[in-house]
């Protein structure tokens, strides 16, 4: 088995499927969040691919060299790559200090690879040894991940996650593994093959909604409507903090929105440069403050370090809320679950 192999894939539902009266069919696990890897190991060989096909290994050479130590001399598992931080004595997943890795600097990659280690949570095993375990049930592959993942314990680069048969297990750990920084659960048939790119897995993520108070927005890159709007939340000590930003509107929602919204600016015709970033050169995330008196609700799926993780969604207007209201306490999640918890004792 050689690289590239489509991952397989999850398809959304609502809630956890109960186990058929013969409580036989899934198997569940946490729904982690990080990055998915495929990780080949031939000898000294290592490859690591993403869900898209992009090489990892480069960007995390520390994780190429546990695999060397850790895994068995012919192995693939599929897993999830995290960076374990510790918050007021909890650890949990970093996204952060994650996505920091992605860098071109080889400098950079190495003493990140020092300051920041990463782990591999693996959940899946497609061969081992000399056999192609992906027309195997999930059980067995599932024995096979233990197999290969040894007993090294907490000081192993390369882990298990937790699975479980009981539907109760499985809710209880939807609520409670959520202050690990997990994002649902993935139940999985424990009698299914492994099929590369199809959705063939369940997955059940948290859902969350914010009010926030709307604090300005950006043009559409055509140059009509308004492209995103900018959302802020009130901290602890009174001040407004952007937090992220909404964008998916049709088009006359964004004519709709600028109609609404240009009588509201602080500066006139005059924008605001935003945040630079490497994603975002000069110029493109230029916005246009406006007066803190809308309120919407937001969908939104995990917060980090202050902010959104992704774009969220828009929901509906909230003129009942005053937006001295929308404060950072609406989203606390208690950091009560320790994110190694969440892996076998291996």
């Amino acid at each position: 088995m050689n690289p590239p192999v489509a991952p397989m894939l999850a398809k959304a539902v609502a809630a956890v499927p109960p186990q058929p009266d013969d409580g036989d069919r899934w198997l569940y696990e946490p729904k982690w969040d990080g990055f998915r890897v495929l990780l080949f190991r031939d000898g000294d060989e290592v490859a690591m691919e993403s869900r898209g096909g992009k090489d990892l290994a480069r960007y995390f050479p520390e994780i190429v060299e546990a695999a060397r130590v850790e895994l068995p001399d012919k192995v693939v598992l599929d897993g999830e790559i995290g960076v374990a931080r510790s918050f007021d004595g909890v650890h949990r997943l970093d996204w952060d200090a994650l996505s920091q890795r992605i860098h071109p600097a080889k400098s950079r990659i190495d003493m990140l690879a020092e300051q920041t280690p990463a782990i591999v949570i693996g959940f899946d095993a497609l061969a081992l040894g000399r056999a192609d375990l992906m027309n195997e049930p999930f059980e067995v592959r599932r024995a096979a991940l233990l197999e290969a993942v040894g007993s090294r314990g907490a000081a192993s680069s390369i882990r298990a996650s937790r699975v479980t048969a009981d539907t109760a297990v499985a809710n209880r750990w939807f609520s409670a593994f959520e202050g690990a920084g997990l994002d649902g659960i993935v139940a999985k048939d424990r009698h299914g093959v492994y099929v590369p790119g199809k959705r063939e897995m369940l997955k059940i993520k948290h859902k969350r909604t914010a009010d926030c108070v709307i604090i300005g927005y950006r043009v559409h890159k055509s140059g009509t409507g308004v492209g995103s709007l900018l959302l802020g939340l009130y901290g602890d000590d009174g001040e407004l903090r952007m937090v992220g930003g909404s964008a998916a509107f049709s088009d006359t929602k964004r004519v709709e929105l600028q109609a609404q919204l240009e009588p509201m600016r602080l500066d006139g015709d005059k924008p605001h440069a935003g945040e630079l970033t490497r994603w975002r050169q000069a110029g493109s995330g230029d916005f246009f403050p406006v007066r803190h008196e809308l309120v919407a609700e937001f969908a939104y799926d995990q917060m980090e370090n202050g902010r959104f993780r992704h774009t969220v969604k828009f929901l509906r207007w909230r003129p009942d809320r005053d937006p001295s209201s929308c404060r950072y306490d609406q989203l606390e999640v208690p950091l009560d679950y320790d994110l190694y918890s969440v892996l076998e004792d291996n």
